[in-house]
């Protein structure tokens, strides 16, 4: 190959032109620019054994979505006389083998604090050390560099939002200006005997009998990402007004947020672009703050990636220093009538559906089924619910998804357990009528509004002038709401209190132990209220 600067930008997350500083140090003064990007098996290739339609890792709306904001990068690359290098296989051992193939001397690509990528790159700089790779590996995913804050903390992230505030300060950029338009790139080279794609269909990665009633509406890409940022910053009240947890969960043809959580997961937008557009209309107008503001919720986002990045086993219960252990049960049963939107609960399951079909729900929808799964009705483990999560949801992230669902099962971060979300009359105050339960659920649509949040408890002729038998079309509840919710409760305060005595030190024999405790507990309850109960027949 002939003599000059090639360079080769590894494209994974930050799927943008805009404010991309991996891609800006890698087209500077290059002769030649590889704009690449490795389809993961491990996240592509279908797995039939799945719940859901998709792979082991991700369903199909969000593979939809990438392969979406994919084809929009191709696109932007392409006007800027270039193209998106698209090969297949392990990504480490695919880029490695570019770099020696194409005869590459700067490798760039944006820092990414997952744990897999943190394995990924550890192997990939290595080589590129060892063969005289320059690489460049800047922070712009996030709005803070994690790795600094937990340095200014003496190695240890902090564990509330307010004291991560107080560390983070200010970003380092907050005048820069970000969003530079890049007018060209340099060519690519010869690819040699690489072989290089285009972007695939879902057919042609395997997943040709995938159909649905009822498609997401949010399409993948930087574009629709910055039209949708747009839109957002023309209403400057709503973004200055703006507080979570408000907002009206039941809002689906015009959700009441921004949903712009995908293009901030894949990188389409800027969180530090977005960021700096807040402020600019931050600056005319009297605002909400943080925590509750619209940039308190890219601040929470910071928060999260922090505490993920510097706790290990953040992702599970058993070996997380920051996780309270807690002894979930391991029903399957319950988990999958819960997956399969099958409760009984008309307002969990819509949520459900939902969720299956689009691959978005609000995050009080979010709150509401985490929280009926674990600590408020069912007291199934969280990872079992993260796990459908990060299925699903398009905009799953690894550290938001784990976070999130260690906050709403009271085992970290938030510890208020006795505040359970009502599966009845959370969802009735925003939708009385219950429209958001008629459209993702048609078998209750004729039910009169009185019993659309609560059908068991409609008389036999009302269900069936509704076309709808409770236990025959639509499923029983599996729990009865008040009952369960004490019992949670009751758990959860147990557990509470052990690992209050053993400073957190639980060990598996203790969970053990403890759920044996509860259990019998429980049966020696059920056997006085039948006693009771025989003795008021009597």
């Amino acid at each position: 190959m002939a003599s000059g600067s090639y360079s080769l930008m590894w494209f994974r997350k930050a799927l943008r032109i805009h404010d991309n500083p991996a891609l800006e140090h890698a087209s500077r003064a290059s002769s030649f620019l590889y704009p690449v990007f490795v389809i993961d098996p491990r996240y592509m290739d279908p797995d039939p054994g799945a719940f859901s339609p998709g792979s082991s890792r991700a369903g199909i709306n969000r593979i939809r979505f990438l392969l979406e904001s994919l084809s929009d990068l191709d696109s932007s690359l392409k006007k800027l006389g270039s193209r998106l290098l698209v090969l297949k296989g392990d990504p480490d051992q695919t880029i490695i083998r570019c770099l020696k193939e194409w005869n590459i001397n700067r490798l760039c690509f944006e820092y990414d604090s997952e744990p897999y990528y943190q394995s990924l790159d550890e192997k990939v700089k290595s080589f590129a050390s060892s063969a005289g790779v320059e690489t460049f590996c800047p922070v712009s995913h996030t709005l803070f560099n994690p790795l600094e804050i937990i340095k200014k903390n003496g190695g240890r992230p902090p564990l509330t939002y307010q004291s991560f505030i107080k560390l983070a300060e200010k970003p380092s950029w907050e005048s820069s200006e970000l969003n530079i338009p890049i007018s060209s790139l340099p060519p690519v080279g010869d690819v040699g005997s690489c072989k290089i794609f285009d972007v695939p269909t879902l057919r042609e990665l395997g997943h040709s009998d995938f159909e649905l009633d009822e498609n997401t509406p949010f399409q993948g890409g930087e574009s629709e990402g910055l039209k949708r940022l747009k839109d957002v910053l023309s209403n400057q009240d709503w973004v200055a007004n703006f507080e979570k947890p408000k907002g009206d969960p039941s809002a689906f043809h015009k959700p009441a947020t921004t949903v712009l959580s995908p293009y901030l997961k894949f990188g389409c937008l800027s969180s530090r672009y977005f960021y700096q557009c807040i402020n600019d209309v931050y600056k005319d107008v009297k605002h909400s703050v943080p925590p509750v503001s619209l940039l308190g919720q890219l601040l929470w986002r910071d928060f999260f990636y922090t505490v993920a990045l510097g706790t290990p086993n953040f992702d599970k219960m058993k070996g997380n220093r920051i996780c309270k252990q807690i002894p979930w049960n391991e029903s399957d049963e319950l988990l999958v009538a819960w997956r399969e939107a099958r409760t009984g609960y008309p307002w969990i399951d819509a949520i459900m559906v939902q969720l299956r079909k689009w691959g978005w729900i609000h995050h009080l929808a979010r709150h509401c089924v985490a929280c009926f799964l674990t600590r408020g009705d069912l007291f199934v483990h969280w990872e079992k619910g993260r796990d459908v999560f990060e299925r699903l949801l398009i905009d799953s992230d690894w550290a938001l998804n784990n976070g999130n669902w260690l906050w709403l099962s009271c085992s970290s971060f938030f510890y208020q357990y006795n505040r359970i979300y009502s599966p009845v009359s959370f969802g009735k105050k925003y939708d009385p009528n219950g429209n958001y339960i008629r459209h993702f659920l048609p078998v209750l649509k004729d039910m009169p509004k009185e019993y659309i949040y609560e059908p068991w408890t409609a008389p036999l002729g009302v269900q069936t002038k509704a076309k709808c038998i409770i236990g025959k079309d639509y499923p029983k509840r599996v729990v009865c709401h008040d009952s369960a919710s004490k019992d949670c409760r009751r758990k959860m305060g147990e557990a509470y209190a052990l690992n209050q005595r053993l400073h957190g030190l639980v060990s598996e024999h203790d969970l053990t132990n403890l759920r044996r405790n509860l259990e019998e507990k429980y049966q020696t309850a059920e056997m006085n209220c039948r006693s009771k109960r025989q003795k008021r027949s009597c």
